[in-house]
């Protein structure tokens, strides 16, 4: 999978460019604050149907301008591709496939599988569970579409009965009415989780390949899923019952759902410690950026095409030793690297001033 060429119109600081993009180490330089981070975000929205940045998407439209449109050119084992997305303040989002608008996000889902990593991404290692959370069920969309639309699902019946326990319903009327819920949402939380499991189980020793590969064998990277687990989806389905009926006082008070897939967390260690809770902000990244790297192998050996890789201001944050590796890492699949100076070889060079851009 190869992203060929860009075009952004009225998109953050650009008026209208267009980028031809080389298959292998695409880097793209210049001061902070003129676009190249802009140029990445773009074409990572086309592969998840979303900006990572933006709270709300109209933020994304140029200053004074109504819409703005993103189109991508991809290649594929089978053919080309182009994804189209417009932005308006007034209007819904249109994404587009190959020129027919999509009904849904989630069809966009496996168009463009790419893998994202800033300095942000410490966050994955550092910050709360909803992090590692949505490190999983990005992954996972980009292989499943029905894994995306059954997240979608869950959230509205988890919705649905946060809002019953807040209407304060007589205890018998409200028990025999969250049975009701307790059921559809352990039926497709039990689906999330094992997915989840199993995701886990292919990536765990990619990431630790990845994590020794980077600190020259020094430390061994380990990975455990945290929250309600079993064997099979029935097996899940009951403990997940079990723990909403142990849960229900403890619910009422707090007026929402304590457990589930939505409460889950991924546990972790480098040499048996914890590395959230004890690791250096150098071992945090470096943990995060191994995940990122196992998420290129797991998405290619599920599909069969190798995702794209952005990589936004990480250099300046490595070793020269872990810098060195992670460009022969590079070598693997077509990459774009955004840095504000750049010494060694590239297949490809941009320079970016005041969002105009200059191949060099």
């Amino acid at each position: 999978m190869k992203v060929k060429s860009l075009k952004l119109n009225n998109y953050r600081n650009y008026s209208g460019v267009q980028v031809d993009f080389s298959d292998g180490l695409n880097i793209i330089k210049g001061s902070n604050a003129q676009g190249k981070t802009n140029l990445i975000e773009a074409i990572y929205m086309c592969s998840i149907g979303k900006s990572l940045r933006a709270s709300k998407e109209r933020q994304t439209i140029k200053w004074n301008e109504e819409r703005a449109k993103i189109e991508l050119e991809v290649e594929k084992k089978f053919g080309k591709s182009t994804i189209e997305i417009i932005l308006s303040k007034s209007e819904k989002k249109t994404v587009r496939i190959n020129k027919i608008p999509i009904k849904k996000i989630g069809e966009l889902m496996g168009e463009l599988n790419a893998v994202f990593f800033s300095p942000d991404e410490l966050k994955l290692i550092k910050e709360s569970p909803e992090d590692r959370r949505r490190f999983m069920d990005i992954s996972i969309s980009q292989m499943s579409k029905a894994y995306f639309y059954l997240l979608s699902k869950y959230e509205k019946i988890l919705a649905n009965r946060n809002k019953l326990l807040k209407q304060g319903l007589e205890r018998e009327k409200l028990i025999d009415t969250l049975s009701i819920w307790n059921e559809q949402l352990a039926r497709a939380g039990s689906k999330i989780i094992l997915s989840r499991i199993h995701f886990l189980e292919k990536l765990a020793p990619y990431a630790e390949l990845s994590h020794k590969y980077l600190t020259s064998d020094a430390e061994t990277l380990a990975l455990e899923y945290t929250g309600l687990k079993g064997e099979t989806e029935e097996e899940i389905k009951q403990k997940f019952l079990e723990a909403l009926d142990k849960s229900l006082e403890k619910d009422l008070k707090l007026c929402f759902t304590s457990v589930g897939p939505h409460r889950d967390d991924i546990k972790v260690s480098v040499n048996g410690i914890d590395v959230r809770a004890f690791g250096s902000q150098g071992q945090q990244r470096t943990c995060a950026l191994s995940l990122k790297l196992a998420e290129l192998e797991i998405i290619e050996q599920h599909t069969g095409e190798k995702p794209i890789l952005l990589l936004d201001d990480v250099l300046s944050e490595l070793d020269s030793s872990r810098k060195k590796r992670l460009l022969n890492f590079c070598k693997k699949t077509q990459t774009f690297l955004t840095c504000t100076e750049f010494e060694g070889s590239a297949d490809r060079v941009f320079l970016i001033k005041n969002a105009n851009i200059e191949t060099l």
